[in-house]
């Protein structure tokens, strides 16, 4: 199996800081690569905040939260980030223009030995692989949200995935404490071939007025179990990104069955993106921990 030391980490957003945080806490030594220096500068200090936290609650020591923030370094030139790099995890938007044009400049940067990971929820492996010329070397690595609190990492092959390279970050997902799960390369993997059905079918259910918000969630979690309901979880996940996986299914498969709802198409549209903008199903105060029912669905 390949030897990891070095990691570089693309994004600083929720999911890439969120990757720094738990490499870092492990011992590795990660490089933050951000084109914009004030992302890498607000996720740093959202780093700081959430080991803070974990130091408040007991589960990490003032001295590991040092030693896990000086093993952090940033960068905005992906060049230079990646040079000594053994592991690039790639967490940029899930944009497939974007993701393709990132792995061809890795190709070119990364060190021959490095393998290419990619944390996307829903684009083919073996296409973002093609950007490059060692397809055998790329993989998926798709964390769960947020990354410090979720045990999963679904480890996605793509056509041409090297055997070693899939052990080899099997063996690394366990060495930071999380579960690794491998799957296949078809549209949305398995977590959001059968995620997203059910948050749009749970959507389509408000749009014919089932239910309401609150009955539809109220009924998954204390029905089912589940320990948030489907229209908070895609407010939380972001109505834009759950959009987008939808259509990656939709037109993968080409079963009417992954079509999204109207509603989302149209939430979407008028920016109404969960968390992220404010406000979706529910509506989002800063520093409130209460859910309010957005005013559109009351």
């Amino acid at each position: 199996m390949h030897t990891i030391k070095n990691i570089a980490v693309i994004g600083a957003g929720q999911m890439g800081n969120g990757i720094v945080h738990v490499f870092a806490q492990q011992g590795y030594n990660v490089t933050m690569i951000d084109v914009q220096e004030a992302a890498l500068t607000k996720a740093l200090a959202t780093i700081q905040k959430n080991m803070e936290r974990q130091v408040a609650k007991g589960t990490l020591t003032e001295e590991q939260l040092k030693s896990a923030l000086g093993n952090i370094r940033v960068q905005t030139d992906l060049a230079t980030g990646v040079s000594n790099a053994d592991l690039v995890v790639e967490a940029a938007t899930e944009n497939v223009d974007l993701k393709l044009k990132i792995f061809a400049d890795l190709d070119v940067h990364a060190p021959a030995a490095c393998i290419l990971a990619t944390n996307t929820s829903s684009i083919s492996i073996t296409k973002i692989a093609a950007a490059t010329k060692r397809p055998q070397s790329v993989i998926g690595m798709h964390f769960m949200n947020p990354v410090p609190v979720m045990k999963l990492v679904e480890i996605i092959n793509g056509y041409a995935t090297d055997a070693t390279v899939t052990a080899t970050i099997v063996a690394l997902s366990t060495a930071i404490q999380k579960i690794p799960c491998v799957v296949n390369d078809y549209p949305g993997f398995i977590a959001n071939r059968i995620l997203m059905p059910m948050i749009n079918e749970a959507i389509i259910a408000l749009q014919e007025g089932v239910a309401g918000v609150a009955a539809i969630d109220s009924i998954m979690k204390l029905g089912m179990a589940h320990p948030m309901g489907p229209l908070q979880l895609a407010d939380f996940i972001g109505l834009d990104t759950c959009l987008s996986i939808l259509k990656v299914l939709h037109a993968g498969y080409g079963n009417p069955k992954y079509a999204p709802s109207t509603l989302l198409v149209n939430m979407v549209q008028a920016g109404k993106l969960g968390v992220k903008s404010g406000e979706g199903f529910y509506t989002y105060t800063p520093g409130s921990k209460e859910l309010i029912v957005s005013a559109s669905f009351k």
